[in-house]
């Protein structure tokens, strides 16, 4: 990771985000790290809060031993609090937490209790901040994914098909639904920036088809484009059978197998990416301590499957794949919301 110098500009940017999730002069915020955290994202998030005139304080947490068999990247699950109760009473109570550790704060197994309190989360995505300034959230972005989350609420079902040979279905029936816009002010809740996503988190047994990973496809878990096609076969959830005969196919055999837990190979959730400025290509532009893949979860008309953690169908493991796809069409009971890849 190259050192950076803090700009004006991006104080500015945490500034005009934080504005929008509701922080005002005098509160209590929280700014959450860890000693691998980019030491540049708490030092911005602490300028913009005294900008406003908030009170913040720092909770810097050591790393914690490793404790998985393979490395991990980009689950949204971040142990770093470690349930240390002292640590998760300061950020309940707080106004507002800016997250800006390694993994965030999404999945992490103490943020029911930090939400509970009544504390707004922000998970910054531990990325250079040029692109969190090219992601930057605007308040005209809630609207659109409000409207995604409401069709995906009301839907049966959602089929996904491609030229590639994708033909997936998902019974949305029990299905938990969410979407993320970058910014929240509504205490006790939880955002995330970049952002610009709806998901649906299925119930158990509800997602059986074919998943085709094309050219040019992502595996975010490990940063890299596809550079040859793998089939995933999905049965009541789970991955079955991961078929190809390229490296691709090799990498995402040897990591499914290496975690030695059914639950990796399931479902974690479904959706579709609704962020127009988020760019597909832009993981080719910056080294891979700088780049987390936010963005390419969320750029318009991309497929997103990821496997692992679902609480909805009472599974919890550390594996995770997010697999943002091209060209796929989705549809809503028949009704199409992305066509080949083009947001409707």
């Amino acid at each position: 990771m190259n050192a950076v110098r803090l700009e004006a500009k991006w104080v500015d940017m945490f500034e005009q985000v934080f504005r929008l999730c509701g922080v005002n002069a005098g509160d209590a915020c929280a700014v959450l790290s860890e000693t691998q955290s980019r030491p540049d994202l708490p030092q911005l998030a602490e300028g913009a809060l005294l900008r406003i005139g908030a009170r913040p304080f720092h909770i810097v947490l050591p790393a914690r031993p490793l404790t998985a068999p393979v490395p991990v990247r980009s689950t949204g699950a971040s142990d770093a609090i470690g349930r240390l109760g002292p640590v998760v009473q300061a950020l309940a109570a707080s106004v507002f937490v800016a997250d800006c550790t390694v993994e965030g704060l999404q999945h992490a197994v103490e943020l029911p209790q930090i939400l509970a309190g009544g504390a707004r989360v922000l998970a910054i995505s531990h990325e250079h901040p040029e692109i969190l300034e090219r992601c930057l959230p605007r308040a005209e972005d809630e609207a659109p994914v409000r409207d995604a989350m409401r069709r995906l609420k009301a839907a049966k079902a959602m089929t996904v098909s491609s030229a590639a040979g994708t033909d997936l279905h998902v019974d949305l029936k029990g299905a938990r639904v969410g979407g993320v816009w970058g910014f929240t002010s509504k205490p006790g809740t939880l955002s995330h920036w970049p952002a610009g996503l709806v998901l649906a988190f299925p119930a158990a047994g509800t997602v059986n088809g074919t998943l085709v990973l094309d050219r040019g496809d992502v595996n975010l878990t490990f940063k890299r484009y596809l550079a040859d096609p793998v089939r995933l076969d999905i049965r009541d959830d789970h991955v079955v059978d991961v078929a190809g005969d390229s490296v691709d196919a090799d990498f995402m055999r040897g990591y499914f197998e290496s975690w030695g837990d059914r639950s990796a190979y399931a479902v974690s959730h479904v959706g579709w990416g609704l962020n127009r400025g988020a760019r597909w290509d832009a993981m080719l532009f910056h080294d891979k301590a700088d780049f987390n893949g936010t963005e390419l979860r969320a750029f318009a008309g991309n497929f997103l499957y990821s496997t692992g953690a679902n609480e909805v169908a009472g599974r919890h493991t550390l594996g995770h794949f997010d697999l943002p796809l091209r060209r796929c069409t989705v549809a809503l009971d028949g009704q199409e919301v992305v066509r080949k890849g083009v947001l409707l």
